[in-house]
């Protein structure tokens, strides 16, 4: 009989307790609409950082490639500015060929260029055009360049990057792949001014 006296109890704090948050509420949104109302103004809000959430979970890359690297996982949640993965334009891939200083001396932009690759064979190759050579040698970009410590001056033959852009439609047709080793041979035949 004690147990039910106390339940009834209960019962009435609970019930006035929804009738004074009932009022209290009413109070709150008292003059207010369906556009003006608080609680559907947090409502939409929530929805609307959902929307920003979701379309924040969709990351387009910059340019059609190939992923050859990457450090996310799916479900990962990342900070902005971390490097997530890297991607390779394998329709627009070139060749960096390291070339003795000493047979540069007739190489022009946009001379032709023969390229075999060691992924297919000497029995496929590609053709291209060379389209620039580099500012400098690779020692002089070097994280150390190399110095020659005991005093004594010694020649030695540095190499140049030159990059020459392949034919788009052998590409497609046999696709290459970062890091490839190539044989380029430069038709310094062919005058270009």
């Amino acid at each position: 009989m004690i147990a039910a006296q106390e339940q009834i109890t209960r019962a009435r704090a609970d019930h006035g307790a929804a009738v004074g948050s009932r009022n209290a509420n009413a109070v709150w949104i008292a003059g207010t609409n369906e556009d003006t109302n608080p609680e559907v103004a947090l409502a939409r809000a929530r929805r609307d950082q959902a929307r920003v959430n979701l379309e924040r979970t969709t990351v387009r890359a910059p340019v059609d490639g190939v992923v050859v690297r990457r450090s996310v996982q799916i479900g990962q949640q990342v900070q902005a500015g971390v490097s997530l993965l890297a991607v390779v334009p394998l329709a627009d891939v070139h060749v960096d060929a390291n070339f003795k200083e000493v047979q540069l001396d007739h190489v022009r932009i946009g001379q032709p260029v023969e390229l075999t690759s060691d992924l297919y064979g000497s029995s496929v190759s590609y053709h291209g055009v060379v389209v620039g050579l580099s500012g400098g040698t690779g020692s002089a970009f070097a994280t150390i360049p190399a110095q020659n410590a005991t005093g004594n001056w010694i020649k030695v033959v540095q190499r140049v990057p030159v990059r020459i852009a392949i034919d788009a439609q052998e590409l497609a047709t046999r696709p290459l792949q970062v890091g490839l080793s190539m044989n380029a041979t430069i038709d310094t035949r062919t005058v270009v001014r």
